[in-house]
């Protein structure tokens, strides 16, 4: 006697997802399985290069949602949020407020987000920073670009400006963060520093810096001198671009 196979339950999802899905239990229409078949091979073939942002996003969120068309959900995301990164990036809560984003689409979306960062970070630390610096502002871009609120950050470096920690001193509000000099060069000593590199993001996307920015810049830098610390730069993220303290003139 012959015995008809046939595919297997789904294991149990969130109930967002299990809602979501068109047909439980059912086989998988063959218009999203061709699509995401295709999707996959193109990826393959191209890498991120060869698809636009929507369909990237549609590759992470295939695992969330297996059995639906995930396409509307892509392009209601990217209209919410902007972009690819802006999407990886954006505040958990704010996810929550897209129709049909459930707990394993922000989760899997976290997890490439994460998985970026750490990428990113692994290229620049412990390496040597002059000759990084590129890795050095992607890390920075990837980590700080798309945030919704200001955060502030200091490298620190040995003497032969290896990086050897890179450490959150402050999170703010949308156009300010608390930052304390004496913390900031009391950590050097106890990490052993020669050297720091700050680096805070804008919100709004322009990098440009403001008096606040400068004022708080030099009380660090002076603090520094004062324990023999150098400070190499000061890094303003924007969403597309990036200041430099040093290449400004501004140290």
């Amino acid at each position: 006697m012959t015995r008809a196979f046939h595919e297997a339950p789904l294991p149990l999802f969130d109930p967002d997802e299990a809602e979501a899905v068109a047909l439980p239990g059912g086989p998988l229409p063959s218009y999203i399985k061709d699509h995401r078949k295709r999707l996959r091979e193109r990826f393959m073939l191209g890498g991120a290069a060869a698809l636009p942002d929507y369909e990237m996003l549609e590759l992470v969120l295939f695992r969330a949602i297996p059995r639906r068309d995930v396409k509307p959900l892509a392009h209601a995301l990217l209209e919410r949020f902007t972009d690819f990164n802006g999407v990886l990036s954006a505040p958990i809560a704010r996810l929550r407020d897209v129709p049909e984003v459930g707990e394993a689409v922000i989760a899997e979306l976290k997890i490439v987000e994460a998985a970026a960062h750490r990428l990113a970070r692994s290229r620049v630390l412990q390496k040597q920073v002059i000759s990084s610096w590129a890795q050095l502002l992607d890390y920075c871009r990837a980590s700080m670009g798309h945030r919704e609120t200001e955060q502030f950050r200091v490298l620190y470096l040995d003497r032969r400006n290896v990086l050897i920690a890179d450490e959150e001193q402050a999170r703010g509000t949308v156009d300010h963060v608390p930052v304390y000099p004496r913390e900031v060069v009391k950590r050097a000593l106890e990490l052993n520093a020669s050297a720091l590199i700050l680096v805070h993001n804008h919100p709004s996307g322009d990098p440009t810096p403001s008096g606040a920015d400068i004022e708080m810049t030099e009380k660090i830098r002076e603090a520094a001198d004062a324990l023999g610390i150098t400070l190499h730069d000061h890094l303003i993220v924007g969403r597309a671009s990036e200041t430099s303290f040093r290449a400004e003139g501004y140290l």
